[in-house]
């Protein structure tokens, strides 16, 4: 749960990141991407296809575009949360916003697997379990 300040552990005073910092680092890299994503969405790019709950190519409708412009703080909450309960300086959230994060995620990967949409079953799903796990492992560390 330790960061890694100015190339040392600040909780075991190691010259190297924790795993746990680690792979909150790669949470969060993936929560940005996905931000990205959905900015992209948002502006209109055609990756209908590739979206969650996405059923046609092309563009998303204007209702949808919305539901994509309101993930990305979702997203931006759970990188953050994440980030804080590993330990990373200026983060002091409290606990139980890692916990909200995991529940969270944990509802996300779930919706994604009840889909009808395939991509969102094949690609969202599994990524949706691989970051529930990760939350799970930093929390639990």
């Amino acid at each position: 749960m330790a960061a890694v300040i100015g190339g040392v552990c600040a909780r075991c005073g190691r010259g190297e990141a924790t795993v746990t910092t680690q792979i909150a680092h790669l949470y969060a890299t993936l929560c940005l991407a996905t931000i990205f994503f959905q900015i992209a969405l948002s502006a209109g790019a055609p990756l209908a296809a590739l979206a969650p709950g996405g059923q046609g190519a092309g563009a998303l409708p204007p209702g949808a575009r919305l539901l994509a412009v309101l993930y990305i703080p979702l997203l931006l909450f759970l990188a953050l949360a994440v980030l804080s309960a590993a330990g990373f300086p200026g983060l002091d959230w409290p606990r139980w916003t890692g916990w909200a994060a995991l529940v969270a995620q944990a509802l996300l990967s779930a919706l994604h697997f009840l889909s009808r949409a395939p991509v969102e079953r094949r690609f969202w799903g599994p990524l949706g379990g691989v970051m529930t796990a990760m939350i799970l492992v930093v929390l639990s560390a």
